[in-house]
């Protein structure tokens, strides 16, 4: 024991570990369909909670190795403005219904998940957990801290949400007969954050671009809108 305690404290071991947890929670993914609700990142979310669990690793020790993965996502998300930058021209034609689009996708996401939280009689602080729930993990965990939310929750009903989103956007595709990538891309980015964005480039790389575009502008949206709304609906 006293081996494995002195192991576990190695961050290449976690580095190796969470690299290896995906490539299976991939392959399942593969497997089973490429269906939301074995995504990826929630399989090895799921997984690793457990390693951690049964090899009584806390946080922070599990950190020494995955901050390194983490390092990656800022150079991650600058890469999404490579593909938008190359539909820059479609991006200025479509600028206003695009900002349209963004500001009432996010007010409906944050107003409705409060109404609907309130109705189930949930407590102020599980609403004001609830609003961030359609931006992506950082800004939602940061919104959720600053308006007096429970930060670590908020990151897991992100996951949720983004699952949902991909799951439920190609029937709406398809009810709606929509066909234009772009659309469909900027409707993944807004209702499903950075989950969205990657499903968004199964169908195409205009798809991504505008996934990525909606990502940024919905979070950024979100993170000014919030702390102001909080007072006028009596959070």
């Amino acid at each position: 024991m006293m081996l494995w305690d002195h192991f576990q404290t190695f961050p290449v071991l976690w580095l190796v570990v969470t690299l290896a947890v995906f490539l299976v929670a991939s392959w399942v993914n593969v497997k089973a369909g490429k269906t939301p609700f074995l995504h990826p990142v929630l399989v090895s979310l799921s997984i690793i909670i457990v390693v951690l669990k049964l090899s009584e690793t806390d946080y922070e020790t599990y950190m020494e190795g995955g901050r390194y993965i983490h390092l990656l996502l800022g150079p991650a998300v600058v890469a999404l403005a490579v593909p938008l930058y190359d539909n820059l021209a479609t991006v200025r034609r479509l600028m206003v219904p695009l900002l349209v689009g963004c500001i009432s996708g996010a007010i409906v996401a944050s107003v409705s998940a409060i109404a609907i939280g309130a109705w189930f009689g949930l407590s102020d602080e599980i609403l004001l957990t609830l609003a961030p729930k359609s931006v992506t993990s950082p800004i939602a965990i940061a919104i959720a801290e600053k308006i007096g939310g429970f930060p670590s929750l908020a990151a897991g009903l992100v996951l949720i949400t983004g699952a949902m989103g991909c799951l439920i956007a190609p029937l709406v595709y398809k009810v709606l007969a929509i066909k234009d990538e772009s659309v469909k891309g900027f409707v993944l980015g807004v209702g499903a954050h950075a989950m969205g964005t990657a499903f968004a480039f199964e169908y195409g790389m205009v798809a991504g671009a505008f996934g990525g575009l909606a990502m940024a502008m919905t979070g950024a949206f979100t993170a000014f809108m919030l702390p102001l709304l909080m007072p006028f609906i009596g959070l």
